[in-house]
């Protein structure tokens, strides 16, 4: 049987002084807090609701945490545990599942691999860049080339 991972939001509530104190799915104390998280159809203290692997506080990280094989995670370490990891189309060496990457298409690169493979330009926010029979063109590479081949690019 396959366990499936979920993410769930986390919310935080500010405890009304005129309701009975709630318990803590965590250590199963009152909870006499101002503020409480909400999370998992249960309730926490904000020290309580943390990554079973880095301990860092669920509220304070994001509004989301991952369960999966009975562990409560953050995004971070969810990845790392049971993310899907590829090879980068430039270097072919694995990209970890935490790592930001570039996509063309069905191509994943690293970050720092993601530049022009004939002249090694890397891509700033917003440059064009072309992918060519597989390989990712700037666009004077790209226009060169179809020159080269008897095509004038079309200027827009």
């Amino acid at each position: 049987m396959q366990q499936r991972e979920k993410s769930f939001g986390i919310q935080m509530l500010s405890v009304q002084p005129d309701t009975k104190p709630k318990g803590c799915a965590g250590c199963n104390r009152k909870i006499k807090d101002r503020y409480l998280l909400k999370a998992l159809d249960k309730y926490w203290h904000e020290d309580c609701l943390k990554c079973a692997c880095c301990d860092c506080r669920l509220g304070e990280v994001g509004s989301t945490l991952y369960t999966k094989a009975n562990l409560i995670l953050c995004r971070r370490d969810y990845l790392r545990l049971f993310g899907v990891t590829g090879n980068c189309a430039a270097c072919s060496k694995l990209i970890p599942a935490f790592e930001m990457v570039m996509r063309a298409k069905d191509n994943v690169y690293h970050l720092d691999c993601f530049a022009c493979q004939l002249c090694n330009q890397r891509f700033c926010v917003g440059d064009k860049f072309f992918l060519k029979n597989n390989m990712i063109l700037c666009q004077t590479d790209y226009e060169e080339g179809l020159m080269k081949e008897g095509y004038a690019p079309q200027v827009r």
